[in-house]
């Protein structure tokens, strides 16, 4: 055992003998609570249902809404509190008026637990008997889930009221402990910095910081007057660089440069954490003023690793809490080694991670009088007072704020508390020994914490130089695709690595503007006489590229190619045309920063809009080849003695490709994929305005190696080249995405019978839609705004998928109002090469006039509620528009726009509600925002549409994850990126042997065989 190992056990001991000498529950409060609490602990389904009902019920108004949610929530309970809970909620429902408020002052006083108080006044209280205790305060103004500038103001606003009551409030106040006052100013206040600023994004940091600082600078300049601390907090692993730059730059300041007061945290369970801390302290030297870093473990775990998970990220945080505690002991060390320049503010309730402080310190010769202990408002008081008696500067981090926006947080502090590998847990409710909770957190990793880094995933954020393996995705026919598919993952623009390759990207496309591309016929380049000039919607006098323009001849050149190639390709093994679309997806996967410039271009798509389609087009790819394997073989019908019968599948022929604009790689993409993995030949005629994105994606097939005639490109006129390759007698199958208009015609087109017609004509059509998000009276207004604003707003409202009309039940209308109008005036809107930008340009002049008259045409049957008024004057940009007082028949409710054009409709009640959403002739998607459950189960029953969003925004489906498509005039029912999608792409054909001879027969025939290939 090491010296320092010694010492940390003898100081962890110290602190048990004085915890025990004052026994306490983990919690501080009993009742309620604590019954609440350890029955979460025993019995995960109640842990999840109790935080879902302390989250809802700040929300509920009503004594009968609050014993609806108790009941909905825990009637399934099947543990040994299930007959105490419902005869609970049958007691309730007789006075659900009197219940309604017990419920909800027990759930109060649970929040008090953790939050010193409701305002700045009301925390003085709190903070006076913590003073009497020696213990100090830094106070947190609750709230950081801000939707619009008006609330970010606000917060602004509150920060200097706090400052002030606080400053005012503790005149005369010293502190605690005396010695090396100097460093710890009494009143400490925190600051959230995505409060300060609603359209945070990671892509664009610069953008942040240009709207923090002058919000900052007032209350730094205010709290250096009045001789307080501001401590910058930390919160998502996504505003990390951003707040670790705005800091850097506030405090390089002449006027700030030389004061001492102000922090910043570091949370250990970030894998990058040593390295920023590295940064800070150069940083700190360079500056040549003491600063303070508030070390701690991080509190948004689950939240990190969840979402890196969904986008395919390598996740930021350490996977296991040893490896976390290990790190915080490093970080420990570097943070005492560099004294001389920085303060440490240890913020843990981790006894083992306090004594290793302590025994360092002490090794290095630094006095207990120069560094702090920081531990939460209403935890770990015994340990508190622990370091108090042995002479330890002792600080409460605690909140103040309402209930409402106080929930985020206590949920937080819930999960903190039942937490299968908490500290607090394990030593005061589970009662583990003083030896393993004092043990090395690195021998319980068992020396693993580098390799954790090694085996993470392959595919992580752009700029990682390791080739992803696309080989296969684990598939196998015995394996369901759920299983083993696995999606390509997104950029993450958090990286400055990131950043600065979209931006190089954007530099070289512009670089080529004028680029003239060919038609591809029989694999050859094919030029014309005419050329179509493909624009920048954001700036409509720039050419992005032209193209050749097609007519008939070489419209029907490329069918006769696809023909003759077809007597191939049709036969080719299906393996080798799956290995065709794995190459193109590592070619879009090495492209994908040049595509999403081109989009950004082209198209006018923000930057993560126009890489998301990139990383869509490479799972078609990946997932269709993925289910070709699975479909490929013959499979055995049924096990019959005596005879085998296969079912297998063959390419239908020449496939006509039609796709849209909107999403020009991915739509375009996986439509051609899907046709071309299951062996037929394809005709591809990319959308007008997005013609040099399709004429690119021509570029990587032929690299990918697509013999000559498979593939062929046409660019031109879809009432030219489209209307005659519709009606050929040799085009088997048309595959269309676009407007309702077109896909009607080339829909009735198709079902007639040209002369020398071979086939049926198969059409896979895929339109529109008037998406309606229903928000219940009990929503998380929260998730609804920005998840609402993301569906309307996001690429300018250009998706099939967007939301054009939102439902909000009456009981709700006006606080759903006030924060959503808000919201929509804090979009930024201009052009998308810069990034950050969520509105840009509509696609083309026809669009925005269409746009302009609907809009127009609204104001004489709605009330214009909003519409933006700071927009570029030059490109095709239409404001954000919200309209109110909008009825069903109106034309604003039942008339696709395709346009940031919003439409908010009223409803008495849930049936109201779900009967309006459900009466246009579309049904593409659909949302709702509930905490209820029982609402949500009638949703996912009743609302008509393909695919149905509750608690998330009504776009970006996944493939795979969300196969995507619609019915009714929204289309045939096909699911793009779904299981059964090839299917449409090929025709069935069963093959019987009778396997008997002469009485005698094999007793087991495979479930598959080697697929039927004809002889060349």
């Amino acid at each position: 055992m090491s010296l320092l190992q010694a010492e940390v056990e003898r100081r962890g001991t110290q602190i048990f003998d004085l915890v025990d000498r004052h026994p306490e529950s983990i919690f501080s409060k009993a009742g309620f609570y604590q019954r609440m609490m350890e029955f979460s602990m025993r019995d995960e389904h109640f842990k999840v249902q109790m935080f879902r009902f302390v989250d809802v019920l700040a929300s509920l108004r009503r004594g009968s809404d609050i014993v609806q949610h108790l009941d909905e929530y825990f009637a399934d309970m099947r543990n040994g509190y299930a007959p105490l809970i419902r005869t609970g909620v049958s007691l309730a429902r007789i006075v659900p008026f009197i219940s309604g408020k017990f419920l909800r002052w027990n759930v109060s006083g649970m929040a008090r637990q953790f939050i010193a108080g409701r305002n700045p006044a009301d925390v003085m209280k709190t903070l006076r008997k913590k003073r009497r205790q020696r213990i100090g305060f830094t106070v947190d103004l609750l709230g950081e889930a801000v939707v619009s500038e008006e609330e970010a103001n606000e917060y602004a606003t509150r920060c200097q009221e706090l400052l002030e009551h606080l400053a005012r409030e503790t005149r005369g106040w010293t502190d605690p402990l005396g010695r090396n006052a100097e460093l710890f100013p009494v009143v400490n206040v925190s600051v959230k910095i995505s409060a300060l600023y609603s359209q945070m994004n990671p892509a664009d940091p610069a953008d942040a910081i240009a709207h923090l600082a002058p919000k900052l600078r007032p209350i730094l300049r205010r709290a250096k007057e009045l001789g307080a601390f501001i401590n910058f907090d930390m919160e998502s692993y996504a505003h990390k660089n951003a707040t670790l730059e705005l800091f850097r730059m506030l405090f390089t300041e002449s006027e700030f440069r030389e004061w001492p007061h102000a922090g910043i945290v570091i949370q250990a369970y970030l894998r990058d954490a040593e390295d920023n801390l590295s940064d800070l302290i150069a940083w700190g030297r360079e500056r040549g003023t003491r600063f303070t870093v508030r070390l701690v473990k991080g509190a948004y775990w689950d939240y990190e690793k969840i979402k890196s998970t969904q986008n395919g990220w390598i996740i930021p945080v350490w996977l296991q809490k040893p490896e976390s505690d290990a790190n915080f002991e490093r970080l420990t060390r570097i943070l005492l080694e560099n004294e001389s320049i920085v303060t440490s503010a240890f913020g843990s309730h981790n006894v083992r991670s306090i004594a290793h402080a302590q025994a360092l310190a002490e090794e290095l010769g630094i006095d207990r009088s120069r560094f702090e202990f920081q531990l939460l408002y209403g935890m770990a008081g015994p340990i508190k007072r622990a370091l108090v008696e042995m002479g330890y500067r002792v600080r409460e981090y605690s909140p103040v704020g309402e209930l409402l926006p106080g929930m985020s947080y206590l949920v937080r502090r819930l999960l903190e508390n039942t937490s299968n590998e908490g500290f607090l847990r394990a030593k005061f409710s589970e009662h583990v020994s003083a030896t393993q909770l004092l043990r090395d957190p690195r021998d319980l990793v068992n020396g693993a914490l580098e390799a954790v880094v090694s085996a993470a995933p392959a595919q992580g954020f752009a700029g990682d130089t390791r080739a992803p393996d696309f080989s296969r995705n684990g598939a196998t026919a015995e394996m369901p695709p759920g299983d083993t598919y696995k999606n390509a993952s997104l950029t993450n623009f958090v990286h400055p690595e990131s950043q600065e390759k979209m931006r190089a990207a954007l530099r070289d496309v512009r670089a080529r503007f004028g680029r003239k591309y060919p038609l591809v016929i029989d694999g050859k380049e094919v030029w014309t006489d005419k050329l179509l000039p493909s624009l920048n919607p954001s700036a409509p006098d720039q050419i992005v590229g032209l193209v050749a323009e097609a007519a008939i001849p070489e419209a029907e050149s490329a069918v006769k190619a696809a023909r003759r190639a077809f007597q191939t390709w049709g036969r080719t093994p299906f393996e080798e045309r799956c290995q065709l679309l794995e190459r193109v997806a590592a070619i879009l996967d090495r492209r994908r920063f040049e595509l999403s410039a081109v989009e950004v271009f082209e198209v006018g798509k923000a930057w993560a809009e126009a890489d998301g389609d990139i990383r869509e087009a490479m799972d078609f790819c990946l997932f269709y080849a993925h289910q070709m394997r699975l479909r490929g073989n013959p499979r055995l019908t049924q096990h019959v003695l005596g005879e085998e019968s296969y079912q297998h599948y063959w390419p239908r022929g020449v496939a006509l490709v039609i796709a849209p604009w909107n999403f020009p790689v991915a739509i375009l993409c996986g439509m051609v994929t899907a046709a071309l993995v299951t062996g037929n030949t394809v005709i591809m005629k990319p959308a007008e305005p997005s013609a040099i994105l399709g004429a690119l994606l021509m570029e990587i097939f032929k690299e990918a190696g697509v013999p000559p005639g498979v593939l062929n490109c046409l660019h031109g006129r879809g009432s030219v080249i489209g209307a005659y390759l519709v009606d050929h007698p040799d085009v088997e199958m048309i595959a269309f995405t676009g407007s309702r208009e077109v896909g009607l015609r080339i829909w009735e087109s198709a079902g007639k019978t040209r002369p020398g017609q071979r086939e049926l004509k198969r059409v896979v059509c895929e339109m529109g839609g008037k998406n309606a998000v229903i928000v219940d009276s009990d929503a998380d207004l929260d998730e609804t705004i920005v998840d609402t604003i993301y569906s309307a707003f996001g690429y300018q409202g250009q998706k099939c998928s967007a939301c054009s009309r939102l439902i909000v039940l009456e009981e709700n209308y006006d606080r759903v109002m006030q924060r959503l109008l808000a919201a929509a005036a804090s979009l930024r809107v201009g052009n998308p090469e810069e990034p950050g930008i969520t509105v840009g340009p509509v696609i083309d002049e026809t669009a925005y006039r269409r746009i302009q008259e609907i809009i127009e045409s609204g104001k004489t049957e709605a009330t214009l509620a909003f519409q933006a008024t700071k927009i570029p004057e030059k490109g095709y940009f239409i404001p954000p528009t919200i309209f109110t007082g909008v009825t069903p028949e109106m034309t604003l409710s039942q008339c696709e726009i395709f346009g940031p054009v919003l439409s908010v409709l009223k409803a008495r009640d849930l049936d109201d509600a779900i009967r309006i959403a459900n009466d246009t002739d579309y049904a593409l998607t659909a949302g709702f925002f509930s905490r209820s459950p029982a609402n949500i189960e009638r949703v996912k029953a009743e609302l008509v549409a393909g695919n149905v969003y509750v608690n998330r925004s009504c776009t970006g489906a996944v493939v795979g994850r969300h196969p995507f498509g619609g019915f009714k005039m929204s289309g045939g029912g096909t699911k793009a990126g779904g299981s059964d999608y090839l299917l449409n792409f090929l025709v069935p054909r069963v093959v019987t042997e009778n396997i008997m001879r002469h009485g005698f027969a094999p007793e087991a025939t495979p479930e598959y065989r080697a697929e039927f290939l004809a002889r060349g």
